[in-house]
């Protein structure tokens, strides 16, 4: 499938794809017998998305694909440390994704406890703080833009998160640059199913 190697055609797949999941017309490709086994001898998915750990964000469902299509790494918040970036570039150097999507969503509880401890000046005192010290910056970032409502700081979280990514994985921008690679930041709406662009790294 030509789609999989060019960054702006992968990205137009997953968008065809969640139209179809929002309008409740998913085709649920790549899910059977058949696909189970093709993949025994190994995968190649043709995208990585990074995404929130909450349950009401199942990126292959959302998206409309199936059984080995995409790399999925998700964390509360979609936050990044080592294991993360270490995941991202695996997917880019050895698995061959000609797409990264950093996707965050409307009413993200991490997001929301990161937002609240800013306003507040008061961390938390348990492991949560760990991602609401790494989702802080975001919060500054939409603050400064001038985007401090809830969803505009989702918006920047995951603009934030695609140029962090692009910053720590050395690979990143070259293979941007050359048009081998895209890199988006999106976010799901809960309210109507939509993936919405907010940031596109493509070449050209």
């Amino acid at each position: 499938m030509p789609f999989r190697k060019i960054p702006r055609d992968a990205w137009a797949h997953l968008e065809a794809g969640n139209a179809r999941f929002a309008s409740d017309s998913p085709e649920h490709p790549n899910t059977n017998a058949y696909r189970r086994a093709e993949l025994r001898s190994g995968q190649a998915p043709f995208a990585a998305v990074l995404a929130c750990s909450d349950s009401r964000v199942p990126v292959e469902m959302l998206f409309d694909v199936g059984l080995g299509d995409l790399f999925v790494i998700r964390t509360a918040g979609g936050c990044v440390d080592a294991a993360v970036t270490g995941s991202l570039e695996y997917a880019v150097k050895s698995l061959g994704v000609s797409l990264i999507v950093v996707l965050s969503h409307e009413s993200c509880g991490a997001i929301g406890a990161a937002a609240s401890s800013f306003e507040e000046g008061d961390l938390p005192a348990d492991l949560t703080r760990v991602f609401v010290e790494k989702i802080a910056p975001s919060v500054l970032a939409a603050k400064r833009a001038g985007r401090d409502d809830r969803a505009g700081i989702e918006e920047v979280h995951a603009e934030v998160t695609a140029e962090h990514i692009m910053a720590r994985i050395p690979t990143l921008e070259s293979k941007v640059a050359d048009g081998s690679l895209g890199v988006v930041a999106a976010r799901y709406r809960l309210e109507d199913g939509r993936v919405t662009s907010v940031q596109e790294h493509f070449a050209g």
